[in-house]
């Protein structure tokens, strides 16, 4: 081989180790990883010191930020495959410069500045989120966790979805609420980065008891749902973790002050403030098998509800006072479930089987004769009033898929709005006018159960073109009823996970 022949091959396998403008390096293999190096544009060289004897990693990066559609930091990698979990505690080292500087525990795809990843990232400042980028050169997005500065945090992939724990200082890791479904091709990288925030500056963070475990873990039992309660801006697509509870909740409503979110759980309903905190029992009198189909008068003083404790094989509606009180039947005859309230506040919409067929109803809210709306052969639910009460929302499956229509508020004009190969469930009108959300289905999926792989989609109120807001486990519970919040920029939802004891 002549010298120029060498020159190209060492030439050759130096730029397979350059990548994103850095040299990895692989001297001192870095405990449980094999590799280590700067990903994107930093001016300043970020480093990894091992230490054997208490094996802590001690990792410096620089970097302008990780977001967006590309990231500038200081990697410490391995490969992986299948199913993987990561945990490490974290301690910034310093005050630092910028509050959001970030210590990460990363999955990525490839070692791009804009690969597709996650990460489970604690900020300077404490704020504790889950950050994702789902294709390369896409936008990132986070789950903000309802924890701050966490001494532990563990990332974990299980399938197409990821999940983040988090810990205090001597407390066994919790889960933090807000899984994700995001597809990694195999082999996939996973390690620890650092990134200043600040493009010449760099930072310290150690990581120490790191853990890395493959593939399904071994468990027995039946699997239980674990709940989150979140919100999803509209705007940038980001959550925000309220409420995590391994009881089974459903169906958040917003306040009309946008101060608090009302579920429901156990048969009881709840409110808990939109800042996060401790649920509060709204006293429903004898209604103790409360559903998942309860919601606010347009004036915030009344609560309606759709209970089961005279008959259990029958839903009624009542209302009461929105701070709990003596529930009033307002429904004659059952199954009916609530949907809708009229923006005038006089009339309330709802889905009721009556001769055997599930059409759309109508009834003044001091109880009477019912209107009904649909009489077309199938299922008809979900009915919901556009903001100006001119319109009712409502999935149907008449066409043979379940599909998201609009009508008159007297039963005329019934009108297709999707016509797609998911089955679209729940639409619901934004208090400004401007768009429907609603939660879809696989199209191999019958009826709204829970515990499937869903999407929660909006689009014009007119109709027109459909976004995903978010791919999540979910479905039954998610967001049966009005969920928006008064200003129309964010929404709330529940997520599940199913977790074996």
């Amino acid at each position: 081989m002549d010298v120029i022949t060498i020159k190209f091959v060492l030439f050759l396998s130096m730029s397979i180790l350059l990548q994103a403008g850095s040299l990895f390096s692989q001297d001192a293999k870095p405990g449980l990883f094999s590799m280590h190096g700067d990903i994107g544009d930093v001016r300043k060289a970020g480093a990894v010191e091992y230490d054997a004897r208490d094996k802590t990693y001690l990792v410096t990066g620089a970097g302008e930020n990780m977001w967006f559609n590309n990231d500038a930091f200081h990697f410490v990698w391995k490969q992986a495959s299948g199913d993987v979990s990561l945990a490490a505690d974290i301690r910034w080292i310093g005050d630092g410069v910028n509050p959001h500087r970030k210590a990460c525990l990363l999955i990525r795809q490839s070692l791009d500045s804009d690969s597709a990843y996650v990460d489970a990232a604690v900020h300077g400042d404490g704020l504790t989120s889950i950050q994702y980028r789902q294709t390369a050169g896409g936008l990132t997005r986070e789950i903000q966790s309802n924890v701050k500065a966490p001494h532990r945090v563990r990332i974990e992939k299980e399938g197409d979805y990821v999940f983040m724990s988090v810990a205090g200082e001597n407390e066994p890791l919790q889960p933090a609420g807000g899984c994700f479904k995001i597809t990694f091709k195999e082999p996939f990288f996973i390690g620890l980065g650092v990134c200043s925030h600040e493009i010449d500056v760099l930072e310290k963070a150690v990581f120490s008891n790191v853990e890395i475990t493959s593939g399904k873990k071994k468990t027995e039992g039946e699997p239980v749902p674990e709940s989150t309660l979140e919100t999803i801006s509209i705007a940038s697509l980001d959550r925000r973790v309220i409420y995590h509870t391994r009881d089974h909740i459903e169906a958040p409503n917003w306040s009309r002050d946008g101060k608090d979110l009302i579920f429901n759980g156990g048969g009881l309903i709840y409110k808990i403030p939109v800042t996060g905190g401790k649920p509060e029992l709204i006293d429903t009198g004898f209604a103790k098998r409360c559903n998942n189909d309860h919601g606010l008068s347009p004036d915030g003083k009344q609560l309606v509800i759709s209970d089961q404790t005279r008959d259990e094989s029958k839903s009624i509606i009542y209302i009461l006072p929105a701070a709990g009180g003596t529930p009033k039947q307002v429904t004659p005859l059952g199954p009916s479930y609530w949907h809708g309230w009229s923006p005038d506040g006089k009339t309330l919409a709802y889905c009721a089987q009556r001769g055997g067929e599930y059409d759309i109803y109508t009834i003044p809210v001091e109880g009477g004769e019912e209107t009904r709306l649909t009489t077309a052969p199938g299922l008809d639910d979900g009915p919901d009033y556009s903001y100006d009460g001119e319109y009712i929302y409502f999935n149907s499956v008449r066409t043979g898929a379940m599909q998201i229509w609009r009508m008159k508020t007297d039963g005329s004009e019934q009108t297709q709005l999707t016509s797609d190969e998911f089955h679209d469930w729940f639409p619901h009108p934004s208090p400004d006018g401007k768009w429907i959300v609603f939660v879809s289905y696989e199209k191999d999926v019958q009826g709204h159960p829970a515990n499937k792989d869903v999407m929660l989609r909006m689009m014009p109120a007119a109709g027109g073109n459909i976004q995903i807001l978010a791919k999540l486990f979910g479905g039954q519970g998610t967001i049966n009823v009005p969920s928006w919040s008064p200003d129309s920029t964010n929404l709330a939802f529940v997520s599940y996970r199913l977790v074996k004891p």
